[in-house]
């Protein structure tokens, strides 16, 4: 397998975290509002994409500060 080279890693980091997480999330929300009916997926796959419009481009801005954040709550080796 092809690997992409370091420096696209900020962007599949976000992408995929973002990717993933505003499809929990919007699929959980979708369900708990209108219940689970026979266009469930339709509606739930309109309101991913629009999440993640939002999620990729927070994600991006976020990350590196909470990196930063990380590194001063944890200790490093002994």
């Amino acid at each position: 397998m092809n690997k992409l080279p370091a420096r696209f890693e900020p962007l599949l980091f976000a992408g995929l975290l973002s990717g993933m997480m505003s499809f929990l999330v919007s699929g959980v929300a979708t369900w708990k509002s209108l219940g689970f009916r026979s266009d469930f997926i339709d509606l739930w796959i309109a309101s991913w994409l629009s999440s993640w419009l939002i999620a990729f481009p927070a994600v991006m801005m976020v990350a590196p500060a909470v990196r930063k954040l990380v590194k001063r709550c944890v200790r490093t080796s002994p």
